[in-house]
């Protein structure tokens, strides 16, 4: 269903984005595949920093004037702090997706890869809409400050501010006036080289339960397919939405909530 597409995938170094990728090209796209780190697998590669302006204005550059596809895979733990996970995670995840609009075919893509960490984004609305009506790449220390973005708190916070400014970004003219779809993903744990880094973030009880809710964690090559789906021309009348890939985490976590 993408054969022909070009897909840029950012984080295509390891887990999902690795996977994303090789999954891509055994269909037919051809993939460009964005980093900080070089891929072990040979492929059209341009390293980027997605926390730096000037280096997503030169990415763009560098790719091709017809996109079919962005997905935005690419992310940090929250270890290293709330400034670069804001950067990564967020702000520069949105300044790719607006700078290639203009690239992006029309009935093109954007996938964003969110989590279910960002689930509470409803509970923490007005914090989310904060950060997302803040124009371009901010001084990200000085916004994790001003709203109260603790470096603990700092990825689930940046997952909920992704999902709110996917539903907004699907009715934003820049996408919706050349039918460009913008839909996310929320996996769900997922046995990547990340998810160490999440035991020591969020601990291993709240790691481990997550897993326990739906038996096993996930990996890779479950969470790829349904990014390519929403690449294609099947997921067509799919804008706005975001899919949990978790395998079954978010109604365990809703039927506790609710109490149904």
């Amino acid at each position: 269903m993408i054969e022909g597409k070009i897909v840029d995938i950012t984080g295509v170094s390891s887990g999902i984005g690795a996977r994303t990728a090789e999954l891509a090209r055994a269909q037919g796209a051809d993939v460009i595949g964005i980093d900080i780190n070089e891929p072990a697998v040979p492929m059209d590669f341009i390293k980027a920093d997605l926390s730096s302006e000037a280096e997503i204005a030169s990415l763009a550059r560098r790719l091709p004037e017809r996109i079919d596809a962005l997905c935005n895979i690419a992310g940090l733990s929250g270890k290293v702090g709330a400034a670069r996970t804001l950067a990564v995670n967020f702000y520069g995840l949105r300044l790719l997706s607006e700078t290639l609009a203009p690239q992006i075919r029309e009935g093109g893509t954007v996938v964003n890869t969110a989590s279910i960490a960002g689930f509470g984004w409803r509970a923490n609305l007005e914090r989310a809409k904060a950060l997302v009506a803040i124009p371009g790449m901010p001084d990200t220390a000085a916004t994790a400050s001003n709203v109260g973005v603790a470096d603990a708190e700092c990825y689930p916070i940046s997952k909920e501010a992704l999902l709110l400014w996917t539903y907004k970004a699907a009715h934003d003219p820049v996408f919706k006036t050349r039918g460009i779809r913008v839909n996310a993903i929320s996996p769900g744990p997922v046995e990547t080289p990340i998810l160490r880094e999440f035991r020591d973030v969020l601990g291993d009880e709240r790691v481990d339960s997550d897993i326990t809710r739906v038996g096993r964690a996930g990996i890779p090559g479950d969470v790829a397919p349904v990014i390519l789906f929403l690449c294609s021309d099947a997921a067509r009348w799919i804008n706005g939405a975001n899919i949990a890939v978790d395998g079954g985490l978010e109604g365990s976590i809703l039927s506790e909530l609710m109490n149904f």
